[in-house]
């Protein structure tokens, strides 16, 4: 939908209005309440247990489409005809829709069985049931976001969303009374995805850096805005100077909410109206100029070009962001990780330095909230203190969360909203689940104060795609990458959503689905926290399944890229998998729970969270194990072939199904590659990437079934796996 900037003017007005009358009914849709507890009524089932279910609440939808048609303007014409539908061309055209439909349905056999218990291979489960119900009730309707006129309902419930998100991120969603005293306001969007939604906090990110130098020159130039030539900035120090009198270095490096506040102070302080401000700019802004002319303009004294700071462990959509952007790819430098496949911060406090040296601007640096191949979290508590560290010698740059995966884990930790009392001492313990690890419950306590994050509900949330999120902690951030006049007055509520961020047209019915599943499943302990809790369960019994699976007759050992706690503080290792074949593998998981050092160490062993990776290496057959790379590299290479999907094939032939990556020293680092070499057995030769094996661990059931643990099902069939491969290899 192309929305002209009058229309969108004339929407805003209407929304705003709708949005009056709809609180004055009582009518808008409410998240705050307990949820529901039962696990087993939000998913279809591995054996589709919940069709029934699912079935009379689809129905239900269409009857209630059928009944919302018939009674709108029911005096209306009818059009299809009882005449019509026995005509011939009518009749042909519902073979036709049924002949394909059924070919349809069986073509999509063939599509990847996310829901079994075999399918480890990428982000994907089984999808929630109120989400599945939101997004078919919704799409009937086909509302699209990009503006409230042609979304009327669905615009709210994405901004209703939108704070559930931040509230489960860790952002505070202050009252109006607040806001009037100054507090500032989080805001959240749906995007199609994190990819989107990482390329719009570099975006933001890179505007910000550069939105004191267009004012700085509109008001040194433009006579609109005279009488402001005297508008104060803070400075790092703590000093505030008129802006038109600081050098560009220092300009660079102001604080993002003194930025931000800069367009309300102008209408506040100066009564400059905001059409004044947003025409005054736009001779000076880069997303007017670009970036070749705004940088001849106003970067000429600054003599290396800006950067951002990533970890080795980033998303693919980093490097798009710097290429859309115009940052250039050799301007998003990666930060290597440490053992753990976290970001170093060693490394990262010398890069900045440099950076400070040489007085190059850094517009963000990223912080990775679980990575997409190892599950780490980067420790974005010490990069926030960096930060303030780094503050005090002159360089400013703002934070950002990549919790497209890992977002949804901080429910286990989230106490529930608005529970009530009496309620909240009837909800029973959960089955087996384990906590997050301390250090990853201090790093979720200090996401709140990153500027922005991206958390995707379609993968951690079980949602139907398309369903990212990002979530600034000021909401005037989004004014930043929008060409509407922007939100001057603080804490305005625009009820348009499409115009902020690159998308335009965008589904309300992914809007509806998460708001429906959170709706049912709250995003606290007793709600996602439950689900993932139990599936981190299933993580570290599979990790201690496969960290002790090799016999001392088997010809291979398998080695998960997770250290040990052992392995990291220096302590007995071979006591600590002992305690862990003895206590964790050979008992069930009631016999775990009864064993509280057992669930101790289960709640510290493992990824940070469920996405496990892990490779194997084999014995010659004199019993001595392989050293060389490149060999074990094939035959974990192998393995991925025998438990991959190959395009045609029938699904139904595939007994396990994993994914594979290959981990490099050019991004991670030589401290981390020569680390896990050294514990597979191969790091006495040269070789620079190691190729693993990868098992995502969403689905919560996996420990124990009505037929017994299912790792014992898994296990074999990596057996059978590593038995070919070895004969193909060798």
């Amino acid at each position: 939908m192309n929305v002209p900037r009058d229309s969108l003017s004339q929407g805003f007005a209407k929304a705003r209005q709708g949005i009056r009358q709809f609180s004055q009914l009582s009518e808008i849709p409410k998240l705050e309440g307990t949820g529901t507890r039962a696990l087993e009524a939000w998913f279809l089932g591995p054996k589709a247990e919940n069709a029934d279910e699912l079935e009379r609440f689809i129905v239900e939808a269409i009857r209630d489409q059928a009944f919302w048609r018939r009674n709108f303007h029911p005096s209306d014409p009818t059009h299809i005809t009882g005449e019509m539908k026995r005509s011939p061309e009518y009749l042909e055209a519902m073979d036709s829709l049924t002949e394909g439909y059924q070919s349809l349905l069986a073509f999509l056999k063939k599509s990847v069985p996310f829901f079994s218990m075999r399918y480890q291979g990428h982000m994907n489960w089984d999808l929630t049931i109120p989400g599945m119900l939101g997004y078919f009730a919704a799409m009937l309707y086909n509302p699209n976001n990009v503006a409230f006129e042609g979304s009327t309902a669905t615009t709210i419930l994405e901004i209703l969303v939108g704070d559930d998100l931040c509230r489960m991120l860790g952002y505070t969603i202050p009252d109006e009374a607040a806001i009037d005293k100054g507090a500032i306001r989080p805001w959240g969007h749906i995007t199609c995805d994190g990819t989107v939604a990482n390329i719009e906090a570099i975006w933001s990110a890179r505007n910000l850096k550069f939105y004191p130098l267009a004012l700085q020159a509109a008001l040194k130039e433009d006579p609109a805005l005279a009488n402001a030539k005297t508008i104060t900035v803070p400075l790092l120090t703590g000093q505030s100077v008129p802006l038109i009198e600081l050098d560009t270095w220092s300009v660079l490096n102001l604080k993002a909410d003194d930025i931000l506040a800069l367009p309300t102070r102008l209408t506040n302080e100066y009564q400059i109206s905001r059409d004044v401000v947003t025409a005054s700019l736009a001779q000076y802004s880069l997303q007017s100029l670009g970036i070749q002319e705004f940088s001849r303009r106003f970067l000429s004294q600054i003599d290396k070009s800006p950067v951002f700071f990533v970890p080795g462990t980033k998303h693919y959509s980093f490097p798009k962001a710097a290429a859309v952007l115009g940052i250039g790819a050799s301007n998003m430098i990666d930060v290597p990780v440490d053992k753990d496949a976290r970001m170093n911060m060693a490394a990262l406090k010398e890069l900045l330095g440099k950076c400070l040296a040489e007085k190059r601007p850094v517009f963000t640096v990223v912080a990775v909230m679980g990575s997409t191949e190892e599950s780490a979290i980067d420790p974005i508590r010490d990069v926030l203190a960096l930060r303030d560290e780094f503050r005090q010698r002159g360089l400013e740059f703002t934070v950002h969360g990549d919790a497209a995966w890992g977002g949804y884990h901080i429910s286990v930790i989230r106490d529930d909203f608005d529970m009530p009392e009496p309620l909240a001492s009837l909800v029973l313990a959960p089955p087996p689940a384990v906590p997050l690890k301390q250090y990853v419950v201090e790093q979720f306590q200090a996401l709140g104060h990153a500027d922005s994050i991206t958390v995707d509900p379609h993968k951690s949330g079980y949602i139907p795609y398309p369903a990212g999120a990002l979530c600034y902690r000021n909401s005037a951030m989004r004014d930043l990458v929008t060409f509407s006049a922007p939100v001057v007055f603080h804490g305005d509520a625009e009820p348009t959503v499409g115009i902020y961020g690159i998308e335009g047209s965008k589904p309300g019915a992914a809007a509806a689905a998460v708001y429906l599943s959170h709706r049912v499943i709250r995003p606290s302990k007793s709600g996602y926290g439950k689900i993932i809790g139990q599936a981190l369960f299933s993580c570290r019994k599979l990790y201690a399944r496969l960290l002790c699976m090799a016999r001392p007759e088997d010809p291979f050992i398998v080695v998960p890229v997770p250290r040990l706690p052992a392995e990291v503080d220096g302590s007995n290792v071979e006591e600590q998998t002992q305690f862990i074949r003895d206590r964790i593998v050979g008992k069930n998981n009631e016999e775990i729970i009864q064993d509280s050092e057992a669930m101790k160490l289960l709640a510290e062993i493992g990824p940070d969270e469920n996405i496990l990776a892990y490779a194997f290496n084999f014995k010659t057959a004199s019993g001595i194990l392989n050293t060389d790379l490149a060999q074990t590299n094939r035959l974990n290479k192998a393995l991925y072939d025998r438990l991959s999907i190959n395009p045609g094939d029938d699904i139904y032939g595939y007994d396990l199904i994993v994914s594979t990556t290959d981990l490099n020293a050019a991004q991670y680092g030589e401290t981390f590659i020569q680390d896990y070499k050294n514990r597979l057995g191969v790091g006495e030769l040269a070789g620079s990437s190691v190729t693993v094996l990868r098992s995502v661990v969403m689905d919560p059931w996996v420990t124990e079934t009505t037929k017994g643990s299912f790792l014992d099902v898994l296990e074999d069939e990596f057996r059978k796996a590593i038995s070919a491969a070895l004969k193909e290899i060798t």
